[in-house]
């Protein structure tokens, strides 16, 4: 029997086939000791074989995955925890303000969705909020990240502001909703899906951060077409297995210019004739990015010259 993985708890996976019909399944043993180094071998999204075993299955095979999403494990340094498989798009829901999004934690799932191929479209919620200063941030965010090519799209979860085109958006697509906690992911799948009814918080009045009302990764199913993947509010993102000589190739405007330097391994460092360095100084290029490529890079922020108080 081949279906989808759609639930993970960690320890039991749920599984929808074909019919729509869903069982609770484990995972085999083997899959634990087959040089997967990650937390959960298997991901919401991945496509797998499944033998029924009484009430409940045994997944005996995952096909291998078109694509998907890892950040290095919180708690478990040394592994990978793969936020889900087989994406069509990445949604990055991201606020300026109530909890702000940092440029550093955006650079980073950009750049890891880059290396994964998994296409990323930004979400800018909670504009109906921002006061003039933040306002004038998110035209910067959308101008820097709009350069870069990335799609980008203004909402208000909360006045239903652009919902029919994030709505658009999604339609007869797989899709991972990612973010921090608190910036609005529940509430605006809601607002396209209602029946969903996803549980969503209030943002902590002590630290302006959310709280985490999603616990694991869940797939639904669209009325639009299409499924939807909610995921637990990421407060880090680590990279996995990234070379620095290989970190400027996934910022796409910083690819773009790499062969214009003088010399073919630039770093974009301090080599002369860096055409990256000389797009930074001439306003083409986002300060904020390259400051986040910076440490990327040299692991050490605090000797980026471009380094922002905001940056973390």
């Amino acid at each position: 029997m081949t279906g989808t993985v759609v639930r993970s708890t960690g320890s039991w996976y749920v599984v929808r086939f074909e019919d729509g019909s869903t069982m609770d399944c484990r995972i085999k043993g083997k899959f634990r000791i087959q040089g997967i180094r990650s937390t959960n071998p298997v991901a919401v999204g991945d496509v797998v074989e499944v033998e029924p075993e009484e009430e409940r299955g045994v997944i005996t095979e995952i096909h291998d995955r078109r694509n998907y999403i890892v950040r290095r494990s919180v708690n478990l340094s040394k592994k990978t925890h793969i936020l889900a498989a087989n994406l069509d798009q990445a949604i990055l829901v991201v606020t300026v303000a109530q909890p702000k999004t940092l440029y550093g934690f955006i650079d980073r799932f950009l750049a890891t969705c880059e290396a994964y191929d998994v296409p990323a479209v930004m979400v800018f919620n909670k504009v109906d909020i921002y006061d003039e200063d933040q306002m004038a941030e998110l035209d910067y965010m959308e101008a820097a990240y709009g350069r870069a090519g990335y799609e980008t799209l203004e909402t208000s979860a909360i006045e239903g502001f652009n919902i029919d085109a994030f709505e658009e958006l999604l339609k007869g697509k797989t899709s991972l909703i990612a973010g921090h906690s608190g910036v609005g992911k529940s509430t605006l799948i809601n607002r396209v899906e209602p029946d969903l009814d996803l549980r969503t918080n209030r943002i902590s009045d002590a630290h302006g951060q959310g709280q985490h009302t999603t616990t694991f990764a869940e797939m639904f199913p669209l009325s639009i077409g299409g499924d939807i993947i909610d995921t637990p509010g990421i407060r880090g993102f680590g990279l996995i297995d990234m070379e620095k000589e290989e970190i400027g190739d996934y910022f796409p405007e910083i690819f773009e210019l790499k062969g214009e330097c003088k010399f073919h391994n630039c770093l974009h460092l301090e080599e002369p004739g860096c055409a990256v360095k000389e797009a930074l100084d001439n306003g083409k290029l986002a300060p904020t990015r390259y400051q986040s490529y910076f440490w990327m890079v040299t692991g050490n922020e605090d000797d980026n010259p471009y380094r922002q108080d905001n940056y973390a």
